[in-house]
This record gives C-alpha cells, structure tokens and sequence, in this order.
C-alpha cells in the first residue's frame, strides 16, 4: 500500500502535523480572542464555573495538540530525504527553521509557563467552589500565564507566516542563500536575539509582568496583533535584505 512507503510515512506525518498544530493554535486563539475578554464580563461565580467546566477541558487538547504538533513536526523531517544539510541551509531550510523554532518556544511556554499557572488559578476556583480560601497564588500565575499565551499568540502569526512562505516563496529565484557569505550566520544571530527579548519579557525578566511599558505590546488583544504583525515585517525585512539573490 502506497500510505506505508516513505512518501506515504512522510504524509501522514504531514497530515498529523496540519490537524495537531490546528487543534492546538486554534484552541490558543479561543483562549485569547474569545475566553479571556468574555470572563472580564462576567461574574466571579460564572467564571470559577467556566474555569472549571470549560478551560480545563480546553487546556487538556491545547497542550496535548502542542505535544503532537511539535512531535509529528520532528517525524516529516525524519521522512523526507531532502532535509539534508544543504536543504536546511538554503532559503526555503532557514524559513521552515524559523517556524519551527517558533513553534518549540511556544511549546516550551504552553508546557513551562502557562499550564503550571493554570493549574494554580483553576485549583484555586475549584478550592473557592468547594467553600475554601482562594489561593493568594492565583492572581499573580493568573498574569503570568496571559502574558506567556498573549506572547504565543504573538509568535503564531510569524510561525504560520514563515511556514506558508517556505512552500510558496523561498523557493523563488528572487531569494538565495550562500552559507559562505555569513548571511545565515547574521540572520540567526539577530532572529535568536528578537526571539530570546520577547520571551525573556514574557517571563518577566524586563520589569516584571504587571501592567508596565515592556507589557504593553501585550496588555490587549489588538496590541498582541500590532505587534505579531509588525514583528513579521521586520523579520520579512530582514529575510529581504540578507537573502536577496
């Protein structure tokens, strides 16, 4: 049967990859355009009950879809041939990389960040319904949480850029890569350094996480999508001046 050759391995990988990183940016999408404005609406005893009935469900396929996706994504390259050393250091490899470099510190705050502070402020509403005392935790992984998801809401919009454009544009004449040039070597050096300062000011490194000027691309939703935007710009800017042919 063609599924079992490694062209069809190497699809089905594909496919695992498309349905696991829909569930899971699809589900990060929920979280931040639709759950969190619609709890600032409602009643404390209506958002414990959602928190308890609703996100912990939600956050059971957000991190499994993270899990999967980040998984099946390993497994293409582990299928296709073509991801050789010179693949990954051309136009259309350093695109697919920078995706999927994205893509594993996202996974990394899903895992690290936002689902321990989840555990903390969903425990915390489950203690509340049960007649205890909240715990004074809440507050604080409850921010620390939003401020990582915001930043991985951020981050998405330049994942899925970069990995629709390595299948549509980096292969184009207009753009080429000489691994002797340095180009590449000054492309991930200044990639590595936007990505670690947005993801150190997730983690609060930069003044905390409170309500201050290092959090404001984050403090709402239309700042999130400002900047996701504007960091595709910068970073397409980049990709243009270093790898125009």
């Amino acid at each position: 049967m063609e599924i079992f050759t490694q062209q069809g391995l190497a699809f089905l990988a594909r496919w695992a990859h498309f349905l696991a990183g829909i569930t899971w940016i699809g589900i990060l999408y929920y979280f931040n355009f639709v759950q969190v404005p619609a709890f600032a609406e409602m009643e404390a005893g209506a958002r414990s009950e959602a928190l308890r009935k609703i996100t912990w469900r939600a956050l059971w396929w957000f991190r499994w879809g993270a899990v999967l996706t980040v998984a099946s994504g390993l497994t293409i390259l582990g299928f296709n041939e073509q991801f050789d050393a010179d693949y990954l250091s051309s136009v259309a490899g350093t695109s697919i990389l920078t995706g999927s470099a994205l893509g594993i510190i996202m996974f990394a705050n899903v895992w690290g960040v936002i689902w321990p502070a989840q555990k903390i402020a969903i425990g915390s509403a489950v203690t509340v319904a049960g007649g205890g005392q909240a715990d004074p935790r809440a507050g604080a992984a409850g921010r620390r949480g939003l401020v990582a998801s915001r930043t991985n809401t951020l981050f998405s919009i330049s994942l899925l850029f970069f990995m629709a454009f390595t299948s549509h544009l980096a292969g184009a004449a207009h753009f080429s890569a000489d691994p002797e040039s340095g180009r590449l070597v000054t492309w991930w050096v200044v990639f590595g350094v936007i990505a670690a300062a947005i993801e150190l000011n997730a983690l609060g490194v930069f003044g905390g996480l409170g309500p201050r000027i290092n959090t404001r691309p984050l403090d709402s939703i239309r700042n999130v999508l400002i900047s996701g935007f504007v960091l595709i710009a910068v970073l397409y800017g980049l990709f243009e001046v270093l790898f125009k042919a």
